[in-house]
């Protein structure tokens, strides 16, 4: 009896031609974002193919590391398939005749729009989900995941006889490695100090991790740097010498990215831990996050306005559908727009929060508010 109560109510409570619509629009728009996502996942994931072809990284590690991006995509992508999934699916009830009987029969816009506007609320309620606290803790995931394999690989990253790149200010080459991890004839260009880059030749040598960071022990060696302001080469010799092989932008994981940043952090940026010009920049990333779900409900406010608002035609119509198309476009161009403005000028963030809801509530102004009016008109019964 337990198992069966949800849907008892639901049958209960709801239309069957409000679970009717709900139904199709649900399912169209899991499989809308689903394969969207997976697209974009695949087109991203494309930058760490070099991970497992060239550095021997496994195919489960590669999947752990790309799937931690995947909610970061969905977020994005939402309010898009919300939109296209509520035109679409309405456009289809109108060309197959479906929506006609609907209103035949007296059912008004509002009706017929309750199971698409009970789709974007379901949407937006996700979206501040992933915004506000699934995408922020998957991408620290993930920028932590890649910075422990990429300073993992570095260690056996070195082959022989080649000039092997560690990082954009470290060059590497050994002339032979033993099977006992021993490395033969070494020479390290290291230019992390712009201003005394030097180069490093050693007899042989042999890695170490420390602190899940790779370094290399270097025995019975050089190092030669030229002094700029005499133009004098200076050789140092040593004994033993040690290399970082992580970058200084590697040893510096402790600066977070913005998409790392909890919504209280970008909201109220400390003005210790950023440049001044940067605290514009992460306060609209703050309001984003906050702003973006509301446009699955605007989205879909204009694909249920272009269908469900105008006079039926016999031969279809498709520049209802055509204009919410522009219009969904140009609103997205413009709030990347005011987004790059606003980074610039804070005075216009609060601009941000009325371009994501205004369309939704115009639509349904014009939409539902002359049925509503109607309604108060019209006598009572006694």
């Amino acid at each position: 009896m337990t198992v069966h109560l949800p849907t008892t109510w639901l049958k209960r409570c709801v239309r069957t031609l409000d679970r009717y619509i709900f139904h199709q629009l649900l399912i169209a728009l899991l499989a809308t974002t689903g394969g969207l996502a997976a697209l974009i996942w695949l087109m991203q994931s494309l930058r760490f193919v070099s991970l497992v072809v060239d550095r021997g990284l496994s195919f489960r590690v590669f999947l752990e590391l790309t799937s931690l991006l995947i909610p970061s995509f969905v977020a994005v992508i939402l309010p898009i398939t919300t939109f296209v999934v509520s035109l679409f699916v309405y456009q289809r009830l109108a060309g197959d005749r479906e929506l006609t009987v609907m209103q035949a029969v007296g059912l008004s816009p509002m009706t017929l729009a309750r199971p698409g506007i009970a789709c974007a609320l379901l949407a937006t309620v996700a979206a501040f989900v992933l915004n506000l606290w699934i995408v922020p803790v998957s991408y620290h995931a993930f920028k932590q995941y890649e910075y422990e394999i990429r300073n993992k690989m570095a260690a056996f990253l070195l082959q022989e006889g080649v000039f092997t790149k560690v990082s954009d200010t470290m060059v590497v080459y050994i002339r032979a490695r033993a099977q006992n991890g021993l490395l033969q004839g070494i020479m390290v260009e290291d230019d992390r100090q712009p201003d005394n880059r030097a180069t490093i030749l050693a007899n042989h040598g042999t890695i170490v991790i420390v602190n899940d960071a790779p370094r290399v022990i270097l025995y019975d060696g050089t190092r030669q740097s030229m002094d700029r302001k005499t133009g004098r080469l200076n050789v140092l010799a040593f004994k033993q010498d040690t290399i970082d092989l992580t970058s200084s932008r590697q040893a510096q994981n402790g600066s977070r990215d913005v998409g790392e940043m909890s919504l209280g952090e970008l909201l109220y940026p400390n003005p210790k831990d950023m440049a001044a010009k940067d605290i514009g920049k992460v306060k609209v990333e703050g309001w984003r996050r906050l702003t973006s779900p509301l446009t699955c409900f605007s989205f879909a406010m204009v694909g249920l306005f272009a269908v469900l608002r105008g006079a039926f035609s016999r031969h279809g119509n498709i520049k209802r559908p055509l204009a919410a198309v522009l219009s969904v476009v140009a609103l997205l161009a413009v709030s990347l727009l005011l987004q790059n403005l606003a980074g610039r000028n804070i005075a216009l963030i609060p601009l941000i929060p009325v371009l994501a809801l205004l369309p939704g509530l115009v639509c349904s102004a014009v939409l539902f508010v002359p049925e509503i009016l109607a309604a108060r008109a019209r006598p009572r019964q006694v």
